[in-house]
């Protein structure tokens, strides 16, 4: 077997994962059970007002997370990703996140060992810090036990 042999399934599932041009929005559209719904014009709009509703809703809760320490952008970018399936800016959007994310991943990849410590110790500094912040602000929860070094 050569390699280009072995590179084709490789190649063919990159090329039916979307990215030259097949879009998310357009593999939603193409689904029977959606085709249905969208000969429907008022249940079209319905759903697609649901899923905005929804979207929207995601995209908010993720954005009120991001200060805080969890998954906050990941619950953002689920959100841009239900947006994606109806609408097209949200899909733009999308894209431009998933190129940067990439670029920041391969920037922080090339970086020595002792650089990529240093980012990861300055993350969790600031999530720490936004932690004891958070804490200070609203209280420490009375469901904490006794023994957590914290201030009560």
């Amino acid at each position: 077997m050569t390699s280009t042999e072995r590179d084709a399934p490789e190649e063919q599932q990159a090329d039916s994962a979307g990215d030259d041009g097949y879009s998310l929005r357009e593999r939603v559209a193409d689904a029977s059970w959606r085709q249905r719904v969208a000969a429907n014009a008022p249940l079209n709009s319905a759903y697609r007002g649901g899923v905005g509703v929804v979207g929207f809703i995601i995209l908010i809760g993720g954005a009120a997370a991001i200060p805080l320490p969890g998954p906050g952008w990941l619950i953002v970018i689920g959100g841009l990703f239900v947006l994606a399936t109806e609408f097209t800016w949200a899909e733009r959007l999308l894209e431009f996140t998933k190129k940067h994310v990439k670029s920041w991943t391969d920037w922080v990849t090339r970086q020595p060992i002792w650089a990529r410590a240093m980012i990861g110790l300055a993350t969790a500094a600031f999530v720490y810090g936004v932690l004891v912040v958070s804490l200070h602000l609203t209280g420490v929860p009375d469901w904490i036990p006794d023994w957590v070094p914290l201030w009560r």
